[in-house]
């Protein structure tokens, strides 16, 4: 059998246990409390903050790699394989493996927050502090993939999957820096905003929600059609969310990466360059990846679309200061 590569493998461990589980697996989890999980087929084996261990056996780990290899008996190439979508998972039926009773089960169904009445917040959130565009908002949330949640009132991001049915949602609060992805989001249905093009062979990537809208306001504030591009947001680095874009849009054809300007950015778009030629679904599709990181001084593509803004106020005072001279 073919080996994978060392992209892949790095791919593979960036996928935690209950990630993985809550895909392939969701009808043998039983949570425990807020935090923390078990298995039907594993009821000795815990899940809490990413990290799990069989403490019967006195046996743990940190990723979904180590799981499948450990408690499943997968080989390592083929363990990577599954992680990396090329090929299926194993199939098992779930039951618990000892007669005590299990404990209570509460749901890790995923369930998006509960809608406030309306959106002003996160409007003016968005507009007056982070300064996307008021359609590109506007259309994000006639679209259901933005809305403001009763509770808090945070921005709530939404990834819809090829079936526009709701998959992922990651929160942002209007008043700090906490964000949050919602318990139970597939990460392989990140934020994302199609093409109105059913034909757009371009796709722009970025790290977050706030930086894919600040893109797509400065496509628009120079004037290009920014309806052809789609754009998708990882959700920090996750990878498997843009394999999966790929796999359902078969047309794009060169991807545009907008990723932060830091090393956490840099080493990801080396991945996602190495992963468009080994990956197996896609090596074969000639993809163009051109990397476009924000130049100095700039983080990511937020900071640059202020500064645009904080230009156009300074040419409109400057404007009407000339402008009072003459009155």
């Amino acid at each position: 059998m073919p080996g994978v590569s060392k992209t892949q493998v790095e791919l593979a461990k960036q996928i935690d246990l209950l990630s993985y589980l809550q895909t392939y697996e969701p009808e043998n989890i039983i949570k425990v409390s807020p935090n923390e999980y078990c298995l039907k087929d594993h009821d000795s084996l815990k899940i809490s903050n990413k990290l799990w261990h069989q403490f019967s056996t006195n046996t743990g780990g940190k990723t979904a790699l180590d799981f499948l290899i450990k408690m499943r008996g997968i080989d390592f190439v083929n363990a990577v394989r599954i992680l990396c979508n090329q090929r299926a998972p194993p199939v098992f039926s779930f039951q618990t493996v000892n007669n005590s009773p299990a404990p209570p089960k509460v749901t890790s169904e995923f369930i998006l927050p509960t809608p406030n009445w309306n959106n002003s917040r996160v409007i003016a959130y968005l507009h007056n502090i982070r300064g996307i565009d008021s359609e590109i908002i506007d259309k994000c949330i006639d679209a259901n993939i933005l809305y403001e949640s009763k509770k808090y009132s945070n921005c709530v991001f939404v990834g819809r999957d090829g079936t526009n049915t709701p998959r992922f949602a990651c929160i942002r609060s209007t008043v700090s820096n906490f964000r949050q992805d919602i318990e139970g989001s597939n990460k392989k249905y990140c934020f994302n905003i199609s093409s109105n093009n059913n034909d757009s062979r371009f796709l722009v990537v970025a790290e977050s929600p706030i930086d894919i809208l600040s893109i797509k306001t400065l496509h628009k504030m120079c004037g290009e059609t920014y309806e052809n591009y789609h754009y998708l947001a990882l959700a920090g680095t996750v990878l498997i969310s843009l394999i999966q874009y790929l796999s359902d849009h078969k047309q794009i054809d060169n991807i545009i990466l907008a990723l932060d300007n830091d090393s956490t950015g840099r080493k990801c778009a080396d991945k996602i360059k190495e992963i468009i030629k080994t990956d197996e679904t896609l090596k074969n599709r000639h993809i163009s990846v051109i990397s476009e990181p924000p130049k100095e001084p700039f983080k990511d593509y937020n900071d640059i679309l202020l500064a645009v803004r904080q230009k156009q106020k300074e040419v409109i005072q400057k404007s009407r200061s000339n402008a009072d001279i003459f009155i």
